[in-house]
């Protein structure tokens, strides 16, 4: 005998009132004992696997748990262990930190750019329970949103900051990575930071960034898979007094004087020789010699940089060097340069007006503010050249020496190059500068010497004026400069020998 319709639909509804009942209790133990939403795990009604050596004598860490299996059991990588090998290795790391006594178990941390969370998970695995990390895409409650360059933290809020993976590497702006790292950061706090970087001046750079810290120590490891088989961890500590937004209160007189530490003057010893013998045909030895140039950004790493600043004194047209050589063949690794274009000569102004990137100083690189005058007078055997292209090439000469000006003549003003140099970058900035001024070198190459403004200055490319052999005419020099090639040379390794990174240019 076959129920009937509404026993049978009697029983249906009670099964299906029994089902959501269930469903309701587990919505209700997710809620209230794992606190997350039901997004995570098959719909809440399945237990997770567990993947990672929970503790469970610590609630909130079995909680955090939970929610790093949920994000890895999504990821392609899951399968591979990388999660547990993460959080082993950077358990590794903080237990190493806390024997060291740079990291405590009553710590305020704070770990920036973890996309998963699993510094933060170790730290709190190994009992730093006050722990929490910050990436542009929360991860509950492990990871809130928040970028490295502005955290949502009051100031002077962590007594330990850690940055892993590489995120400083990452970082377009390591600059503003460090000012608030410095800001969020106690006095006495200490900061962690992983970079792959291995190098002597990118290390440098990295301290120069932190003026809030001082150095502790530096070691070099194994990275816990193939996207970061080797890591240097850096060590640092803020300092004390602090006079506002992490800035350093200065110590001494810093006036004039320079030095150029002992790993920059490495790097110009492993520069390309130079040419010590005249060339004779020089407009076309010093073009090829291009082809030896050992460029600085091909010798080392000038990622933690504040600013990358080209600096092209004398740049004539836009397109004669900034465009045909500093855009095309200089190593720039994938940074924006702010251009610095000086150039006198009011014929080529017009062309810089819309010019974006490029700021134009229409007056001539001097070594005092005054008045000039500026000579245009063509070399033997360029009319030709110089024609299709409009000018000769300038020289400036002060007023009092007027007499002496000959050819196409006009007053200019002159600026306080070195001066202007020493308001316009800093030590932490990278600053390639290209100088072509008809002579003008050997008085503002002494000038920047003197002011302590060529200590600013990464890498030159010179071009040095003398009497070189005419093209017009073998066997004769020319009469528009004074200088020999010898006190040229003479120049060139006074500067290699002060550490400074030149480059004999044409």
């Amino acid at each position: 005998m076959e129920p009937k319709p509404s026993l049978l639909r009697n029983i249906l509804v009670r099964v299906f009132f029994a089902c959501v009942l269930v469903i309701g209790v587990r919505f209700a133990y997710i809620i209230t004992i794992r606190g997350e939403s039901c997004d995570l795990g098959d719909f809440c009604f399945f237990s997770l696997p567990e993947n990672l050596n929970l503790v469970t004598g610590i609630p909130q860490v079995r909680s955090s748990a939970i929610i790093v299996n949920d994000a890895i059991r999504s990821s392609p990588a899951k399968s591979d262990g990388r999660d547990i090998s993460a959080v082993g290795f950077y358990s590794s790391v903080f237990q190493d930190l806390i024997a060291e006594g740079y990291l405590l178990p009553d710590s305020k941390s704070l770990c920036v750019d973890t996309p998963n969370g699993y510094e933060v998970y170790a730290l709190k695995e190994i009992g730093v329970s006050d722990s929490i990390g910050i990436y542009k895409k929360a991860l509950k409650p492990l990871v809130i949103s928040g970028q490295a360059i502005r955290q949502p933290f009051d100031e002077n809020t962590f007594d330990f900051i850690f940055s892993g993976g590489g995120g400083i590497d990452k970082s377009a702006k390591p600059a503003e990575f460090a000012a608030e790292v410095c800001r969020t950061l106690k006095p006495e706090g200490i900061l962690v930071v992983h970079t792959a970087s291995k190098d002597t001046y990118s290390f440098n750079s990295f301290i120069d960034l932190f003026n809030c810290c001082k150095f502790i120590r530096s070691r070099n490891m194994d990275g816990f898979d193939s996207s970061t088989p080797l890591v240097r961890e850096i060590v640092m500590k803020k300092h004390s007094q602090i006079l506002r937004h992490g800035v350093l209160l200065p110590h001494g007189n810093s006036v004039n004087k320079c030095s150029v530490p002992d790993y920059k003057q490495q790097l110009v010893r492993n520069a390309e020789p130079l040419i010590t013998e005249e060339p004779r045909k020089p407009w076309i030895t010093l073009k090829r010699n291009i082809k030896n140039i050992k460029y600085l950004a091909s010798m080392a790493d000038i990622s933690f940089k504040q600013r990358y600043v080209y600096v092209d004194v004398g740049a004539r047209s836009y397109g004669s060097s900034i465009v045909s050589w500093f855009k095309k063949q200089y190593p720039k690794q994938n940074k924006t340069f702010e251009i610095y274009a000086i150039e006198a000569d009011k014929a080529f102004h017009d062309e810089y007006r819309y010019k974006k990137g490029v700021t134009l100083l229409p007056y001539a690189a001097w070594v005092r503010n005054e008045t000039l005058f500026f000579e245009v007078n063509g070399d033997p055997g360029r009319e030709k050249e110089e024609k299709e292209k409009g000018r000769g090439m300038g020289r400036i000469k002060p007023v009092q020496s007027s007499a002496s000006v000959v050819g196409d003549v006009d007053k200019i003003h002159g600026f306080d190059f070195a001066n202007w140099l020493k308001n316009t970058v800093s030590e932490k900035d990278y600053v390639v500068m290209k100088m072509d001024v008809e002579g003008t070198e050997f008085d503002l190459i002494p000038k920047l010497f003197e002011t302590g403004a060529i200590c600013l200055i990464d890498e030159i490319f010179l071009e040095c004026h003398y009497n070189r052999w005419q093209k017009c005419c073998p066997g004769e020099r020319s009469s528009k400069y004074q200088k020999t090639y010898g006190q040229c040379l003479e120049l060139f390794t006074s500067l290699r020998q002060n550490g400074v990174f030149v480059h004999q240019w044409w």
